[in-house]
Protein backbone atom coordinates (compact mmCIF):
# COMPACT_ATOMS: atom_id res chain seq x y z
CA UNK A 1 0.00 0.00 0.00
CA UNK A 2 1.15 3.30 -0.55
CA UNK A 3 3.54 4.72 2.26
CA UNK A 4 2.02 8.25 2.42
CA UNK A 5 -1.14 10.23 0.85
CA UNK A 6 -1.30 11.12 -2.91
CA UNK A 7 0.31 7.83 -4.06
CA UNK A 8 -3.15 5.85 -4.83
CA UNK A 9 -4.51 7.19 -8.48
CA UNK A 10 -7.11 4.24 -8.59
CA UNK A 11 -9.92 4.87 -10.84
CA UNK A 12 -12.22 4.47 -7.83
CA UNK A 13 -12.25 3.63 -4.65
CA UNK A 14 -9.97 6.89 -4.29
CA UNK A 15 -7.98 7.84 -2.12
CA UNK A 16 -9.52 9.57 1.15
CA UNK A 17 -8.08 12.39 2.92
CA UNK A 18 -6.57 11.88 6.60
CA UNK A 19 -8.79 14.77 7.74
CA UNK A 20 -11.77 12.85 6.43
CA UNK A 21 -11.45 9.42 7.61
CA UNK A 22 -10.68 10.79 11.57
CA UNK A 23 -14.41 12.26 11.05
CA UNK A 24 -15.63 8.56 10.93
CA UNK A 25 -14.70 7.63 14.05
CA UNK A 26 -17.62 9.73 15.77
CA UNK A 27 -20.22 8.39 17.67
CA UNK A 28 -23.30 6.98 16.60
CA UNK A 29 -26.68 8.94 16.99
CA UNK A 30 -29.93 8.16 16.81
CA UNK A 31 -31.23 7.92 12.95
CA UNK A 32 -34.55 9.25 14.25
CA UNK A 33 -33.37 12.24 16.51
CA UNK A 34 -33.07 15.91 16.29
CA UNK A 35 -29.09 14.81 15.91
CA UNK A 36 -29.33 13.43 12.53
CA UNK A 37 -31.78 16.18 11.44
CA UNK A 38 -29.60 18.71 11.88
CA UNK A 39 -26.98 17.15 10.69
CA UNK A 40 -29.02 16.34 6.80
CA UNK A 41 -30.28 19.77 7.21
CA UNK A 42 -26.51 21.26 7.32
CA UNK A 43 -25.70 19.31 4.21
CA UNK A 44 -28.34 20.52 2.07
CA UNK A 45 -26.91 24.04 0.79
CA UNK A 46 -23.74 22.27 0.12
CA UNK A 47 -25.56 19.17 -1.98
CA UNK A 48 -27.32 21.22 -3.64
CA UNK A 49 -24.13 23.94 -4.84
CA UNK A 50 -22.11 20.44 -5.80
CA UNK A 51 -25.01 19.29 -7.88
CA UNK A 52 -25.58 23.00 -9.46
CA UNK A 53 -29.37 22.79 -8.87
CA UNK A 54 -31.66 24.58 -6.06
CA UNK A 55 -33.75 21.19 -5.67
CA UNK A 56 -33.12 18.75 -2.77
CA UNK A 57 -30.80 16.15 -3.65
CA UNK A 58 -30.77 12.91 -1.97
CA UNK A 59 -28.48 10.43 -0.47
CA UNK A 60 -28.56 7.18 0.32
CA UNK A 61 -26.74 4.16 1.36
CA UNK A 62 -25.43 1.96 -1.49
CA UNK A 63 -23.36 2.22 -4.13
CA UNK A 64 -24.23 4.32 -7.15
CA UNK A 65 -25.54 1.06 -9.12
CA UNK A 66 -28.15 1.17 -6.91
CA UNK A 67 -29.04 5.06 -7.67
CA UNK A 68 -28.86 3.29 -11.10
CA UNK A 69 -31.81 1.01 -10.81
CA UNK A 70 -33.52 4.31 -9.12
CA UNK A 71 -33.19 5.62 -11.94
CA UNK A 72 -34.58 2.74 -14.02
CA UNK A 73 -37.51 2.17 -11.81
CA UNK A 74 -38.69 5.77 -11.64
CA UNK A 75 -37.74 7.10 -14.49
CA UNK A 76 -38.46 4.67 -17.07
CA UNK A 77 -42.18 3.49 -18.04
CA UNK A 78 -41.48 0.95 -21.07
CA UNK A 79 -38.67 1.99 -23.34
CA UNK A 80 -35.63 3.14 -23.05
CA UNK A 81 -32.42 3.98 -25.12
CA UNK A 82 -29.59 3.27 -23.72
CA UNK A 83 -26.22 4.93 -24.88
CA UNK A 84 -23.31 2.90 -24.72
CA UNK A 85 -19.75 3.92 -24.99
CA UNK A 86 -18.06 1.27 -22.36
CA UNK A 87 -18.44 -1.20 -19.50
CA UNK A 88 -20.48 1.34 -17.41
CA UNK A 89 -23.37 2.37 -20.25
CA UNK A 90 -23.46 -1.62 -20.46
CA UNK A 91 -23.84 -2.07 -16.95
CA UNK A 92 -27.36 1.09 -17.55
CA UNK A 93 -28.45 -0.96 -20.06
CA UNK A 94 -28.58 -4.46 -18.16
CA UNK A 95 -29.76 -3.00 -14.66
CA UNK A 96 -33.04 -1.40 -17.22
CA UNK A 97 -33.11 -5.18 -19.08
CA UNK A 98 -33.08 -6.39 -15.61
CA UNK A 99 -35.76 -4.10 -14.05
CA UNK A 100 -38.07 -5.43 -16.99
CA UNK A 101 -37.74 -2.48 -19.12
CA UNK A 102 -37.52 -2.57 -23.21
CA UNK A 103 -34.21 -1.66 -24.19
CA UNK A 104 -32.72 -0.34 -27.51
CA UNK A 105 -29.05 0.34 -27.46
CA UNK A 106 -26.95 2.98 -28.87
CA UNK A 107 -23.44 1.81 -28.92
CA UNK A 108 -19.96 3.21 -29.87
CA UNK A 109 -16.33 1.41 -29.94
CA UNK A 110 -14.52 1.67 -26.69
CA UNK A 111 -13.15 5.21 -25.96
CA UNK A 112 -15.21 7.09 -28.45
CA UNK A 113 -18.51 9.27 -27.27
CA UNK A 114 -21.83 9.70 -28.68
CA UNK A 115 -22.32 12.54 -30.56
CA UNK A 116 -25.65 15.04 -30.60
CA UNK A 117 -26.53 13.77 -34.14
CA UNK A 118 -26.46 10.39 -33.38
CA UNK A 119 -28.40 10.78 -30.33
CA UNK A 120 -30.93 12.66 -32.57
CA UNK A 121 -31.34 10.24 -35.49
CA UNK A 122 -32.04 7.32 -32.77
CA UNK A 123 -34.71 9.55 -30.73
CA UNK A 124 -36.56 9.61 -34.55
CA UNK A 125 -35.91 6.34 -35.43
CA UNK A 126 -37.00 4.56 -31.58
CA UNK A 127 -40.32 5.44 -29.55
CA UNK A 128 -38.57 5.69 -25.98
CA UNK A 129 -39.83 7.53 -23.12
CA UNK A 130 -35.90 7.88 -21.31
CA UNK A 131 -32.34 7.57 -22.31
CA UNK A 132 -29.59 6.05 -20.23
CA UNK A 133 -26.02 7.96 -20.51
CA UNK A 134 -22.57 7.84 -18.62
CA UNK A 135 -21.01 11.30 -18.65
CA UNK A 136 -17.99 10.28 -18.10
CA UNK A 137 -16.76 6.98 -18.88
CA UNK A 138 -14.72 4.97 -16.63
CA UNK A 139 -13.56 2.05 -18.42
CA UNK A 140 -11.94 4.29 -21.10
CA UNK A 141 -12.05 7.45 -19.83
CA UNK A 142 -14.18 9.14 -22.21
CA UNK A 143 -16.13 12.05 -21.53
CA UNK A 144 -19.93 12.50 -23.33
CA UNK A 145 -20.58 16.05 -24.29
CA UNK A 146 -23.45 15.63 -21.88
CA UNK A 147 -24.83 19.69 -22.12
CA UNK A 148 -25.15 18.73 -26.00
CA UNK A 149 -26.99 15.45 -25.68
CA UNK A 150 -28.97 17.15 -22.87
CA UNK A 151 -30.35 19.59 -25.75
CA UNK A 152 -30.61 16.74 -28.07
CA UNK A 153 -33.56 14.70 -25.71
CA UNK A 154 -34.87 18.33 -24.88
CA UNK A 155 -36.39 18.06 -28.58
CA UNK A 156 -37.95 15.13 -27.22
CA UNK A 157 -40.66 16.25 -24.79
CA UNK A 158 -41.68 13.10 -23.26
CA UNK A 159 -37.94 11.73 -22.56
CA UNK A 160 -36.14 11.72 -19.73
CA UNK A 161 -32.87 11.84 -19.11
CA UNK A 162 -31.20 9.94 -17.00
CA UNK A 163 -26.98 10.40 -16.25
CA UNK A 164 -24.76 8.50 -14.60
CA UNK A 165 -22.65 11.20 -13.68
CA UNK A 166 -20.13 9.19 -11.13
CA UNK A 167 -16.54 10.18 -12.18
CA UNK A 168 -18.01 13.80 -13.43
CA UNK A 169 -19.18 15.00 -10.72
CA UNK A 170 -17.28 17.40 -8.17
CA UNK A 171 -14.32 16.94 -10.87
CA UNK A 172 -15.89 18.21 -14.16
CA UNK A 173 -18.80 20.50 -14.96
CA UNK A 174 -21.97 18.77 -14.26
CA UNK A 175 -25.05 21.59 -14.54
CA UNK A 176 -27.88 20.07 -13.28
CA UNK A 177 -30.66 22.51 -13.30
CA UNK A 178 -29.27 24.59 -16.14
CA UNK A 179 -28.67 21.62 -18.69
CA UNK A 180 -32.33 20.59 -17.72
CA UNK A 181 -31.20 17.16 -16.27
CA UNK A 182 -33.77 15.04 -15.25
CA UNK A 183 -31.81 12.50 -13.15
CA UNK A 184 -27.65 12.48 -12.60
CA UNK A 185 -26.50 10.16 -9.92
CA UNK A 186 -22.83 9.46 -8.45
CA UNK A 187 -21.46 7.57 -5.78
CA UNK A 188 -19.07 8.73 -3.11
CA UNK A 189 -16.02 6.66 -3.84
CA UNK A 190 -14.89 9.21 -6.47
CA UNK A 191 -14.50 12.52 -6.81
CA UNK A 192 -15.96 13.30 -3.99
CA UNK A 193 -12.91 10.86 -2.25
CA UNK A 194 -14.45 9.64 0.53
CA UNK A 195 -14.82 5.60 1.28
CA UNK A 196 -17.14 3.82 -0.65
CA UNK A 197 -20.84 3.36 -0.08
CA UNK A 198 -23.56 6.03 -0.19
CA UNK A 199 -24.80 7.07 -3.79
CA UNK A 200 -26.09 10.94 -4.19
CA UNK A 201 -28.34 11.80 -6.89
CA UNK A 202 -30.58 15.63 -7.59
CA UNK A 203 -33.43 14.92 -9.62
CA UNK A 204 -35.82 17.56 -11.59
CA UNK A 205 -39.55 18.32 -11.10
CA UNK A 206 -40.82 16.02 -14.26
CA UNK A 207 -38.63 13.57 -13.36
CA UNK A 208 -40.59 13.15 -9.95
CA UNK A 209 -43.96 13.48 -11.42
CA UNK A 210 -42.95 10.35 -13.78
CA UNK A 211 -41.94 8.41 -11.13
CA UNK A 212 -45.08 8.92 -9.31
CA UNK A 213 -46.81 7.87 -12.54
CA UNK A 214 -45.25 4.50 -11.97
CA UNK A 215 -46.98 2.00 -10.83
CA UNK A 216 -43.78 -0.71 -9.70
CA UNK A 217 -40.75 1.44 -8.41
CA UNK A 218 -39.94 -1.13 -6.43
CA UNK A 219 -39.48 -0.24 -2.00
CA UNK A 220 -35.57 0.72 -1.13
CA UNK A 221 -35.21 2.72 -4.51
CA UNK A 222 -38.40 4.62 -4.53
CA UNK A 223 -37.51 8.40 -5.58
CA UNK A 224 -40.89 8.83 -4.42
CA UNK A 225 -39.86 7.89 -0.70
CA UNK A 226 -36.01 9.87 -1.07
CA UNK A 227 -37.71 12.99 -2.19
CA UNK A 228 -40.27 12.78 0.75
CA UNK A 229 -37.83 12.24 3.16
CA UNK A 230 -34.76 14.73 1.82
CA UNK A 231 -37.87 17.56 2.31
CA UNK A 232 -37.55 16.37 5.96
CA UNK A 233 -33.99 15.77 6.90
CA UNK A 234 -34.84 12.55 7.49
CA UNK A 235 -32.97 9.32 6.17
CA UNK A 236 -35.47 6.47 4.59
CA UNK A 237 -33.48 4.00 6.61
CA UNK A 238 -30.80 3.22 8.83
CA UNK A 239 -27.91 5.14 7.15
CA UNK A 240 -24.30 4.66 7.00
CA UNK A 241 -24.11 7.37 9.84
CA UNK A 242 -20.45 6.89 9.72
CA UNK A 243 -20.52 7.88 5.50
CA UNK A 244 -22.63 10.88 6.46
CA UNK A 245 -19.82 12.25 9.05
CA UNK A 246 -17.85 12.17 6.44
CA UNK A 247 -19.48 13.69 3.64
CA UNK A 248 -20.71 16.71 5.74
CA UNK A 249 -16.60 17.18 6.37
CA UNK A 250 -16.04 16.99 2.52
CA UNK A 251 -18.91 19.05 1.85
CA UNK A 252 -17.12 21.88 4.37
CA UNK A 253 -13.66 20.94 2.96
CA UNK A 254 -14.87 21.87 -0.87
CA UNK A 255 -16.38 24.91 0.16
CA UNK A 256 -13.05 26.01 2.46
CA UNK A 257 -11.30 25.31 -0.92
CA UNK A 258 -13.30 27.51 -3.25
CA UNK A 259 -16.29 25.92 -4.10
CA UNK A 260 -17.15 22.97 -6.43
CA UNK A 261 -15.97 25.67 -9.37
CA UNK A 262 -12.25 25.64 -7.73
CA UNK A 263 -12.29 21.56 -7.50
CA UNK A 264 -13.24 21.43 -11.45
CA UNK A 265 -10.73 23.88 -12.13
CA UNK A 266 -8.12 21.20 -10.18
CA UNK A 267 -8.96 18.56 -11.81
CA UNK A 268 -9.07 19.87 -15.60
CA UNK A 269 -5.34 21.04 -14.56
CA UNK A 270 -4.76 17.73 -13.45
CA UNK A 271 -6.23 16.65 -16.98
CA UNK A 272 -4.30 18.63 -18.74
CA UNK A 273 -1.02 17.59 -17.09
CA UNK A 274 -1.34 14.07 -18.34
CA UNK A 275 -2.31 15.34 -22.13
CA UNK A 276 1.29 17.51 -21.78
CA UNK A 277 3.24 14.59 -20.28
CA UNK A 278 1.81 11.91 -23.29
CA UNK A 279 2.45 15.04 -26.11
CA UNK A 280 6.14 15.92 -25.08
CA UNK A 281 7.51 12.67 -23.36
CA UNK A 282 5.33 9.31 -23.19
CA UNK A 283 4.34 9.75 -26.56
CA UNK A 284 8.42 8.94 -26.81
CA UNK A 285 7.81 5.98 -24.92
CA UNK A 286 5.24 4.70 -26.72
CA UNK A 287 2.10 5.65 -24.82
CA UNK A 288 -0.96 7.38 -26.76
CA UNK A 289 -4.79 8.63 -25.22
CA UNK A 290 -7.46 5.98 -26.05
CA UNK A 291 -10.21 8.83 -26.22
CA UNK A 292 -10.10 12.09 -28.83
CA UNK A 293 -9.00 15.33 -28.16
CA UNK A 294 -12.24 17.00 -26.53
CA UNK A 295 -13.86 14.03 -25.18
CA UNK A 296 -11.22 13.34 -22.83
CA UNK A 297 -12.29 12.86 -18.61
CA UNK A 298 -11.05 15.54 -16.24
CA UNK A 299 -10.97 13.13 -13.66
CA UNK A 300 -9.40 9.40 -15.56
CA UNK A 301 -6.85 9.62 -18.24
CA UNK A 302 -7.10 5.89 -20.12
CA UNK A 303 -3.78 5.80 -22.11
CA UNK A 304 -3.05 3.16 -24.57
CA UNK A 305 0.65 1.19 -23.38
CA UNK A 306 3.72 1.14 -25.65
CA UNK A 307 3.82 -1.87 -27.95
CA UNK A 308 4.90 -4.75 -26.45
CA UNK A 309 4.37 -3.85 -22.88
CA UNK A 310 1.23 -4.69 -20.97
CA UNK A 311 -1.28 -2.70 -18.69
CA UNK A 312 -1.18 -5.03 -16.06
CA UNK A 313 2.73 -5.27 -15.61
CA UNK A 314 2.94 -1.20 -15.56
CA UNK A 315 0.36 -1.88 -12.80
CA UNK A 316 2.42 -4.44 -11.13
CA UNK A 317 5.97 -2.34 -11.80
CA UNK A 318 4.30 0.89 -9.99
CA UNK A 319 2.83 -1.40 -7.16
CA UNK A 320 6.47 -1.97 -6.56
CA UNK A 321 7.44 1.42 -6.01
CA UNK A 322 4.04 1.90 -3.38
CA UNK A 323 2.08 3.63 -6.44
CA UNK A 324 -1.16 2.98 -7.38
CA UNK A 325 -2.96 2.95 -10.76
CA UNK A 326 -5.09 0.84 -12.63
CA UNK A 327 -5.18 -1.49 -16.04
CA UNK A 328 -7.21 -1.11 -18.67
CA UNK A 329 -10.97 -2.29 -17.90
CA UNK A 330 -12.44 -5.18 -19.52
CA UNK A 331 -10.63 -5.91 -23.33
CA UNK A 332 -8.58 -3.51 -22.07
CA UNK A 333 -6.70 -4.64 -19.61
CA UNK A 334 -3.72 -5.65 -21.44
CA UNK A 335 -3.77 -2.69 -24.06
CA UNK A 336 -4.32 0.23 -21.80
CA UNK A 337 -3.81 1.72 -18.16
CA UNK A 338 -5.80 3.98 -16.64
CA UNK A 339 -4.86 6.92 -14.18
CA UNK A 340 -7.52 8.26 -11.90
CA UNK A 341 -6.69 11.96 -10.84
CA UNK A 342 -9.83 12.97 -9.40
CA UNK A 343 -10.62 13.61 -5.77
CA UNK A 344 -8.08 15.28 -3.30
CA UNK A 345 -5.16 14.62 -5.66
CA UNK A 346 -2.79 17.37 -7.20
CA UNK A 347 -0.98 17.92 -9.71
CA UNK A 348 2.45 18.21 -8.02
CA UNK A 349 1.80 14.73 -7.03
CA UNK A 350 0.41 13.75 -10.32
CA UNK A 351 3.68 14.95 -12.15
CA UNK A 352 5.49 12.72 -9.51
CA UNK A 353 3.28 9.41 -10.41
CA UNK A 354 4.29 10.26 -14.16
CA UNK A 355 7.88 10.39 -13.53
CA UNK A 356 7.75 7.07 -11.90
CA UNK A 357 5.50 5.48 -14.88
CA UNK A 358 8.12 6.91 -17.67
CA UNK A 359 10.90 4.95 -15.20
CA UNK A 360 9.05 1.30 -15.13
CA UNK A 361 9.14 1.44 -19.03
CA UNK A 362 12.28 3.13 -19.89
Amino acid sequence: MPSSFGQFFLPGPTEVHPDVLATLTKAMIPHRGKAMTELLAGMQQPLQALFRTSGLPVVGTGAATAFMEMAVRSGVRHRVLSLVSGAFGKRFAAIAQACGRDVVKLEVAPGRTIEPEMLHDALIRSEVDAVTLVHSETSTGALAPLKELADVAHEFTDVMLLVDAVTSLAGSPVETDAWKLDFVLTGSQKALALPPGLALAAHSERMLERAKSVPERGGYLDLVAFAHAAENHQPTNTPAISLLYGLDAQLKRIEAAGGVEARWDRHKRMRQAVERWVEERGAKLGFGYLPDEGRRSWTISCLTVPEGQNGRDIQYALADRDWTIASGYGDLKQSTIRIGHMGDHSVERLHQLLGQLEEVVA
